[in-house]
């Protein structure tokens, strides 16, 4: 962990309210998928950080990408940056998705939905680097709100689904998720809290699937007790999100 001023190459609207930042900083060469950074907000009346996960990294380039969904006055900072100006950033922080099992030719399946879709795609090109074969189920609100289609239709097979109907499937994830009958060697999922239930539930004895939790924060490092999170019943253990997770294996938290 380093904490170190990145320059922003690159920031774009890229769905309403979401955009998308380049950043350029040594610590890219620590990352993997599924960790994330904690990033000053460029106010002197907002002293905490933001917690931002990382959705792809460049090693050769020393760049990576950040999704930031603005739902408040501190993201609305931070996507004020422009190309050129800096940001003071901590990290890499948390724990990432447990690869290192899988062969070439293993199915696994990726679940992701709205903002948790972002560190998902960082995992899918660690995992075609494998030469894993992927089956994508990704949720939204609607269709304005589809970020990186294209980029994981490039890796896997990929579905779609809107609350709305507006485009792909129309419902829940776990609508269609509910129809595979494939064996994955792993599942992967990122998302909101009901999403990330229902991959817990479900694949709750599963040996290798894994849920990576979003949680408001405040160090990033373990030391506030900011972001708690209970351990499964028999056990009553309240764990640290940053610390220990956001990556956890399924059936060992309560979400």
């Amino acid at each position: 962990m380093i904490q170190e001023k990145q320059t922003i190459l690159w920031n774009k609207e890229i769905a309403p309210d979401i955009f998308e930042l380049t950043l350029q900083g040594e610590m890219v060469e620590d990352m993997i998928p599924g960790q994330f950074v904690h990033i000053q907000v460029p106010r002197e009346d907002l002293l905490l950080r933001r917690p931002i996960s990382v959705a792809t990294t460049d090693v050769e380039m020393g760049t990576y990408r950040v999704l930031i969904r603005v739902d408040g006055e501190g993201t609305q900072s931070i996507c004020n940056q422009h190309a050129g100006m800096t940001l003071d950033v901590l990290g890499p922080l948390g724990n990432g998705f447990d690869i290192s099992f899988l062969h070439p030719k293993d199915r696994v399946l990726i679940v992701g939905g709205g903002i948790g879709v972002p560190p998902l795609l960082g995992l899918a090109n660690a995992l075609h680097e494998k030469d894993i074969d992927m089956d994508i189920v990704l949720g939204f609100q609607t269709r304005s709100a589809i970020v990186y289609e294209d980029e994981f239709k490039r890796l896997g097979e990929v579905t779609i689904t809107t609350d709305d109907g507006s485009y792909g499937t129309h419902g829940y994830v776990s609508a269609l998720v509910n129809t595979l009958d494939h064996t994955y060697q792993a599942i992967y999922a990122c998302g909101p809290k009901g999403l990330n239930r229902y991959i817990n539930q479900k694949f709750e004895d599963h040996p290798h699937a894994y849920i990576s939790l979003e949680e408001r924060m405040g160090c990033g490092i373990g030391a506030c007790a900011a972001c708690v999170c209970q351990k499964r019943k028999e056990e009553r253990e309240n764990i640290k999100i940053c610390q220990h997770g956001p990556v956890f294996k399924t059936g060992e938290v309560i979400v």
